[in-house]
């Protein structure tokens, strides 16, 4: 009976692969994901993390030895948003949890598509790869997540063109060797050698850095073009929806409090693969993941979320300002701790966390031991609850002591070191004051914000198509004329200036018009949108900020002075004859 069965099934399998080609490639691929299936070793220790967003999510067992290394735990010490936390209390989540949640939802894309459409050949090696991406992608990031790259290396590397997403594949690769994984990833199916047809080291760190799949050649190592549509899970260079930002924006609504519309749920369900037209090749076409044209709302609703964020809480006016005193007080105790070094040396780049700020706050006190000493009484069986507290209360007063004393010493140091200087003259010397001085300023900015003395905001103005350097130097001739009307010196400290920059996702473009649609009626026929209905005039804006840091007493003075500027200076052009 059960060799009849099997007979049976044979002779029906020959006569659909008869049958039209399109039909033909998913029992094709149908039948190569069930040999696949029935052929590996399938995980079944996989791990099971309850997550604030997405719920219980699990993990395959090579991710989580991924997870449980020093270089991927540093993710536990990088805050998410920024500054965001200090104006924002409920923004405490790092890129620790949301590289959990990017690795889940990249999972879910991509065994979505290998389910739905054999066709495709996507085979377990793909989906694993895909994960190890959303799960390392952000690997790279310096202190204070983007303040670190756009600010920070800018400041002390003027020219240098370095990205966290560089770093990223970086640490990724010492984070293999130093905890020995290869042999762990091989024997999960990864192919590490070149001279395969797809290799899968290179493939991740593809898809971590991203390739933009609208380009006419293909370069891409790790798969060929025929996956193409692999390459648009975690960092879509497309159009930009990607599962890193489905995570991101779901994550930071949560903890920020913001409310959002987009649901990243139905756009995982009505996810398709179609092949699309490449640029410059009329008849030459490439596959894309595409979406349902009733989806072209929800898909609005993710751009303009980003918006929102940026707009109420990534460049939010607080926000900015604290970025630009970290910012300071890095470049200043750069020369000291030697920070922007570390982007050269992974080793030393697994060190550098927002921890920084303690270290320039307290650079010689050793906190640990203190800790430590703590410790080892509460561990004790026989302390009682009021002495635990007693003993949590002592370690804390003698944080605050040992700060308030290491603050002292460096005031001192500093006129020793002045008096030094008067008398030796030598290079060496000069240096290693200026940096202990510099040291010493990095400080007393972090005592700033610790202590919310803040510069104060005057006000913004959009720049439009307006040069902003132009402004910039509009701006300092209404300043020097304001210092004149109040018989002042002028001080071009007492200001600060920031050009915001915000967009929905593509610069000055509008990112629909790089989306491609499907028909339930014909589901494997791509188009683009026409007739796109309610979207705001301008797609990006750029805003000119300006701070107070001068005397409490001309603060009221300084206000009417940048209103005064921006009412002459951004009016209305008569367009009138």
């Amino acid at each position: 009976m059960f060799v009849g069965e099997i007979v049976y099934i044979v002779e029906k399998l020959k006569t659909l692969l008869h049958q039209k080609t399109v039909r033909r490639e998913k029992i094709i691929g149908e039948l190569e994901n069930i040999e696949e299936k029935y052929s590996l070793e399938l995980p079944t220790d996989v791990k099971v993390v309850n997550d604030s967003v997405h719920g219980h999510i699990e993990l395959h067992p090579l991710l989580v030895k991924i997870i449980d290394t020093p270089q991927f735990q540093r993710l536990r010490h990088i805050k998410q948003l920024g500054a965001g936390y200090w104006v924002f209390p409920g923004a405490s989540h790092n890129r620790f949890e949301h590289s959990l949640g990017v690795a889940h939802l990249a999972g879910c894309l991509v065994k979505s598509l290998q389910e739905k459409q054999p066709e495709l050949h996507i085979n377990n090696r793909d989906v694993l790869c895909v994960q190890i991406a959303g799960l390392c992608h952000d690997l790279g990031h310096g202190p204070f997540s983007h303040l670190f790259d756009m600010k920070f290396i800018p400041a002390v590397h003027p020219g240098l063109k370095w990205q966290h997403e560089e770093a990223s594949v970086q640490m990724f690769e010492h984070l293999v060797k130093e905890n020995r994984l290869q042999q762990e990833m091989e024997a999960y199916g990864l192919k590490f050698k070149t001279d395969q047809k797809e290799n899968d080291h290179s493939f991740i760190g593809e898809l971590i850095e991203g390739v933009d799949t609208s380009k006419k050649e293909w370069t891409a190592e790790g798969r060929t073009e025929d996956k193409a549509f692999l390459y648009e899970i975690v960092s879509n260079e497309r159009n930009k929806i990607d599962v890193d930002k489905w995570d991101y924006f779901a994550r930071d609504c949560h903890h920020l409090g913001i409310s959002k519309s987009f649901d990243h749920q139905r756009l995982l369900k009505f996810a398709r693969v179609c092949r699309v037209e490449i640029k410059g090749e009329a008849e030459k076409t490439r596959r894309s993941i595409c979406y349902r044209d009733k989806e072209a709302d929800n898909i609005f609703d993710m751009f303009r979320t980003r918006y929102t964020l940026h707009r109420q809480a990534y460049q939010h006016k607080t926000v900015n300002i604290i970025e630009t005193m970290i910012k300071e007080a890095l470049v200043k105790a750069d020369g000291h701790l030697q920070i922007s070094e570390a982007i050269k040396d992974m080793k030393e780049y697994t060190k550098l966390t927002d921890h920084i700020l303690e270290k320039i706050l307290y650079p010689e006190y050793d906190h640990k031991k203190i800790l430590e000493n703590a410790q080892r009484y509460l561990n004790n069986d026989k302390t009682k609850p009021d002495e635990a507290k007693k003993i949590l209360e002592t370690a804390a007063e003698k944080h605050r002591k040992g700060a308030e004393k290491l603050a002292e010493k460096a005031a001192e140091k500093i006129q020793k070191d002045v008096k030094k200087l008067e008398k030796d003259k030598k290079t060496e010397t000069a240096r290693e004051i200026l940096q202990e001085e510099d040291l010493q300023h990095a400080r007393e900015k972090v005592m700033k914000i610790l202590k919310r003395d803040l510069p104060k905001f005057l006000g913004e103005a959009r720049l439009e198509k307006r040069d902003t350097q132009e402004v910039k130097s509009d701006w300092k001739a209404a300043v020097e004329k304001w210092y004149k009307e109040i018989r002042q010196d002028p001080n071009a400290d007492d200001f600060v200036v920031d050009v915001v920059h915000i967009d929905h996702g593509m610069k000055d473009k509008n990112p629909m018009d790089s989306v491609y649609f499907y028909r339930k009626r014909d589901p494997d026929k791509a188009f683009l949108k026409k007739d796109q209905m309610f979207l705001p005039k301008d797609f990006y804006e750029k805003l000119f900020r300006v701070y107070y840091k001068g005397p409490e007493e001309k603060l009221k003075e300084a206000q009417q002075c940048f209103e005064k500027w921006s009412r002459e200076y951004f009016k209305p052009k008569n367009t009138t004859q």
